[in-house]
Order: C-alpha cells, then structure tokens, then sequence
C-alpha cells in the first residue's frame, strides 16, 4: 500500500532543518533532478534565470512526478497532462482548459526552502530557520576544495556519523593507509560541548592522535597526526587534522537522508594540498570511504542504537557516546532506536 509518511510527527529535528542534497554546480539551468530527502520525492531544478527550486515531485493532478517534465522559463510543465506552474507552485495554464485564467486555476504544488552554501544544494522540507551547518574552513582561501561522492550507503545517517568519528578502526578497516594493527592503541582524548558564532553548538573531540601511514594523498610516510572532530548538526560532522609535517586538511561530512536506512553522502575536502590532481584527491578519499561502506551496511540494527546497554562501548568510545548523548538530547527520532 503506497503512504505517504508523516516526517513532522516523526522527526521534527530533520524535517526543520537544513539538509544536502545536491552539488550547486551540477545542476543546471533547464533541468529538472528527481532525488529523494526524508522519505519525501523531491523535484530540485533551476530554471532558466539560474533561481533554484525544490518541489515536492508530485504533480497534484493526477500524481505525475513533476521531474519527468520539462522547465520552461521560471516554471515546471507536467509531462502528463501538460499543467504549468509557477515559480511559486500555483498552477497558470492548463491545456485542456484554454478558457480558464490563472484566477480560477487552484492546484499548488508544495515547495521547500532551498539555497547554496559550501558549493552544496541545501534544502529544508519544513520551517526553514537559520542556516546549514558552519563550516568555517570553506572561506579559507589557503585551503583548496574538493567535492567528494555522493555515496549511498544502506545504513542510517547517524551510523555513519558516528563510523566518521571513530579512530579504533583505522587499524583494520584502513590498514596501512590510516592505520596499521600493531599501533591500533587509542591515546586519551577530550570530548567538550561547545557553543560559538564560528562553529555553531554542538560536541567536539579534541586532543586525538593516531598513528598514520598515510594520512592523505599528499602525506609522504607515516605520521602522528592531531586529530579535531566536532558535530554542529546531528548529519554533519567535520575533521580537521594537523601533522608535524604540516599537512592540514578539513573533511566535512554532510548526509542526505533518503530514508531511515539508507544514506547519500556529501563530502567536501579543504586541504592545502594545491599539488596532487582533483582526480587524485578524489580517488584517494573514495578508497577511504568504500572501505567503510561494507562495515557500515553490515551493522544491526541499521539504525543506531540509543537505548542504554544495547551496545557495549568502552573507554576509547567516549565521542561515540557524547554523539549519541547529542542526538538523544536533540530529540532526533529518525534513523535511530530510542527506548522513550
């Protein structure tokens, strides 16, 4: 039985808030991309002024995804039965009908929120308030840019947060690239709350180190590089890491829900690596990642757990464990397990 699901009632975190779901610069003027956020069919296109939109991808009729229809100015015609509408979601023309004005035309499609920032699409399905996460290191101009992905990944979203922020298994899921198994030891870190204008408020793990043999594409040999984590957002989360030979690099992880148990993932590099060809950085960080992708689709449940005593977590766990503190204080019920 086809339903349509009640994101709002479920999760009111998500469903407000600011999620990707597109590279700014592959969406072009003229197309129209069907994509799916929360459950819910999206329609992301720009029209031919270069003003993007993002409707819900159901032409009211007669159930028609609106993406199979074409852009024409600053509107959408459905492929079905050829209705018009306008930048705003109301109907203007229907052919079979000639004779009716705009006035007396009543179906309105539903459109969200949307905007760029970060070279990302973002859009919000619900009450737009504020802005996407922060992500400082975007406008530093001593760090260059790279879009990696998108990924999709069977797991939820909070389980690859939550893999992202994890060094144990550098060891064995990445050995002899982040890690190797006879330094797989976790040295004492510090997991802080914070709340500033520059990185908005969320947790942050500082303090960490790792032994790396390869800690990026630019990385020459191995290395103990510093590790910071923070999460500003309960899907974003963003490493920075200095080694003593200098490489600094920022990696953001920004992930579009699909559905509860299945994931697209965003990735943006800032790194000072100006050498290496964007080809290469790319293919460097895709090893990284489908290396994670098996561990995280075999894990049960799919969604993570935040039930006390579901998992066993130990001492070197304590930003796993502030993550799901996080998540469970913000009220987030979608891609997770809670016991209330």
């Amino acid at each position: 039985m086809d339903t349509i699901p009640n994101i709002p009632q479920r999760d009111p975190v998500l469903f407000n808030d600011w999620l990707p779901v597109a590279v700014a610069a592959r969406v072009e003027a003229g197309a129209v991309q069907a994509l799916q956020l929360l459950d819910q069919a999206v329609a992301l296109w720009r029209d031919q002024a270069g003003q993007l939109h993002a409707w819900e991808d159901r032409c009211p009729h007669r159930g028609t995804p609106l993406s199979m229809g074409r852009v024409e100015g600053d509107g959408l015609r459905c492929a079905y039965h050829g209705w018009r509408f306008g930048s705003a979601g109301k109907c203007q023309h229907i052919p079979a009908l000639p004779e009716l004005g705009e006035a007396n035309l009543k179906a309105q499609v539903a459109t969200y929120a949307v905007q760029e920032r970060y070279g990302l699409v973002w859009v919000c399905l619900g009450a737009a308030g504020g802005a996407p996460p922060p992500l400082p290191e975007y406008a530093d101009p001593a760090l260059r840019k790279v879009f990696c992905g998108p990924y999709d990944v069977r797991s939820s979203a909070p389980r690859i947060v939550e893999n992202f922020l994890d060094m144990a298994h550098f060891a064995f899921v990445h050995e002899g690239i982040l890690g190797e198994q006879q330094r797989a030891a976790i040295a004492d870190y510090t997991v802080e709350k914070f709340d500033d204008a520059e990185y908005g408020r969320g947790v942050r793990a500082v303090q960490c180190r790792a032994w790396q043999p390869r800690a990026s594409k630019a990385a020459s040999g191995g290395a103990e590089i510093d590790y910071t984590y923070r999460v500003p957002r309960p899907l974003t989360a963003v490493l920075t890491k200095q080694s003593a030979g200098g490489v600094r690099e920022a990696i953001s992880l920004h992930l579009q829900p699909l559905t509860e148990t299945s994931t697209r993932v965003w990735i943006i590099l800032a790194l000072d690596d100006f050498i290496s060809s964007e080809a290469a950085l790319r293919q460097f960080q895709d090893t990284i990642f489908l290396q994670d992708q098996p561990i995280l689709e075999s894990q049960r449940p799919h969604r993570l757990p935040l039930i006390p005593g579901a998992e066993v977590s130990v001492v070197c766990d304590r930003m796993s464990l502030a993550y799901r503190a996080y998540l469970k204080e913000s009220g987030l019920r979608y891609g997770v397990l809670r016991a209330d």
